[in-house]
């Protein structure tokens, strides 16, 4: 329940979506870095001396959890730019 002080001239503020939009420019960054790391090979199983089955089916998680990881250590800059658009797409509304 939100109050207001009576006579007060000024409307109370939104609550700020930036902790959600950031979270959501960061996971899309790193699901496309992902792609990048399996398009460029990575996490592909070797031929020899490869880790047969369970290496192919746990793969996509390492190249995830590795995509995940240069997001938080700043990534490629995608995951700023899609928050500064997002925040600018919010402030128009």
């Amino acid at each position: 329940m939100e109050t207001h002080k009576i006579g007060s001239s000024v409307p109370p503020k939104k609550p700020s979506n930036d902790v959600a939009l950031r979270s959501a420019a960061e996971k899309l960054e790193a699901t496309f870095l992902a792609e990048m790391l399996k398009a460029a090979g990575l996490g592909e199983s070797r031929s020899a001396f490869g880790g047969g089955e369970g290496e192919d089916q746990f793969s996509s998680f390492l190249v995830q959890a590795q995509a995940e990881e240069m997001v938080a250590a700043g990534g490629i800059g995608l995951a700023e730019a899609l928050f500064n658009a997002l925040k600018e797409r919010e402030n128009d509304e």
